[in-house]
């Protein structure tokens, strides 16, 4: 399985309190420098590179010179925006002395939860990728809630993974990956190479939580791999602190502990859409178009649509049909009911002369699609 590492093309890296802090004592820039240094290595080598950044309450906290993580809302919210500050000019600068790129992407859970939100950060972190720059992704602690907030950064850095349809998720911890035992009291302790995502004998040995900077323990990091998997993405637990781990890693070593998905990110995808049965539309496609999409599973263009129906929005499942009626498809759409209404029939090109703007170049793209 480990042939799944060094040949994933997209990376989600995740990097705990823990070890940018140096556990407490503030940035560690050198340890940063270095995971940098590997990152950067991994984009010459042709991989594309999501970054999920903890440390902006660490930070904020050796800052202010609190030692203990404070429980208040509105006190933790000022840690992150002290600490986002630095922890944010950190990255950019260790880059920049690569000539790497980089953006900062601050999300709640209201922007993967609301659909419009979620596909709009969707585009914004694919177009980074594609401009070769890296995204600096970390929860936006100032502004949220107890109530709203991801709980951990793995558990935002599982769905980023799905959000942008990441072959592989590695998360950066201070162990070394997941052990049969605590190995801070069994010496005996095994390290878990390799397993099922969803094994559920691993539930018995994740056990514990976070430390004092952090909120996420073990049994966060599994439920991160499991998230990572709805979308047949892998996941490694790694310990951070390994000598030239990202690089180990893509060299194929067996390093932490490797979490594999039941299926492909291909096949996950197509799992769901099939199970997606509510439709909020229907579009009626010409005799081209169904060829297409039947003989040459290509995606579906504005330009071999002949009619439109419903009230359907954004990012929403419709039905295709043939010019009798047949279904020939289903999938989700990237515009409108109205925003269609406009482009049908029209080469791909007019879109944004139609529309004032252009998202995507098909209505449905074949990776949205499963043919009837």
């Amino acid at each position: 399985m480990r042939d799944k590492v060094s040949g994933a093309r997209r990376w989600v890296v995740k990097i705990g309190s823990a070890l940018l802090t140096a556990d407490g004592r503030g940035l560690d820039q050198a340890a940063m420098a270095v995971w940098v240094d590997q990152m950067v290595a991994l984009r010459a080598a042709g991989v594309e590179l999501v970054l999920v950044s903890s440390g902006a309450v660490a930070a904020g906290m050796s800052r202010l010179g609190w030692s203990a993580r404070p429980k208040a809302v509105h006190e933790l919210q000022a840690a992150a925006a002290v600490g986002q500050m630095g922890l944010i000019r950190a990255w950019e600068s260790s880059f920049a002395r690569r000539d790497q790129q980089t953006a900062q992407i601050l999300v709640t859970h209201d922007d993967l939860s609301d659909r419009k939100r979620y596909l709009n950060a969707r585009s914004t972190l694919r177009t980074l990728i594609d401009l070769g720059v890296v995204p600096v992704i970390n929860e936006n602690d100032t502004v949220v809630t107890d109530e709203i907030r991801f709980g951990d950064n793995d558990t935002l850095a599982a769905l980023v993974a799905n959000l942008v349809e990441a072959d592989l998720l590695v998360i950066l911890t201070d162990r070394d990956g997941m052990f049969d035992a605590d190995p801070r009291i069994n010496p005996d302790a095994n390290l878990i190479s390799e397993a099922r995502a969803d094994d559920p004998a691993l539930d018995a040995v994740a056990g514990g939580t976070g430390g004092a900077l952090g909120r996420g323990g073990m049994q966060t990091k599994l439920r991160a791999a499991r998230l990572a998997a709805r979308s047949g993405a892998h996941t490694v637990i790694v310990g951070g602190r390994i000598e030239q781990v990202l690089a180990r890693l893509k060299a194929g070593e067996r390093l932490g502990t490797l979490l594999a998905p039941e299926c492909s990110r291909h096949a996950a995808r197509k799992q769901w859409l099939a199970g997606h049965l509510q439709t909020r539309g229907t579009l009626t496609l010409d005799d081209g178009a169904v060829h297409a999409l039947r003989q040459g599973h290509r995606s579906l263009l504005p330009v071999g649509v002949r009619a439109v129906q419903g009230a359907f929005r954004r990012g929403e499942m419709v039905v295709c049909v043939g010019p009798r009626g047949e279904e020939v498809a289903r999938g989700l759409v990237n515009y409108s009911a109205a925003e269609a209404q406009r482009i049908l029939g029209r080469p791909s090109d007019e879109i944004e002369k139609l529309l004032g703007y252009v998202d995507e170049p098909e209505l449905i793209h074949r990776d949205n699609m499963i043919l009837a």
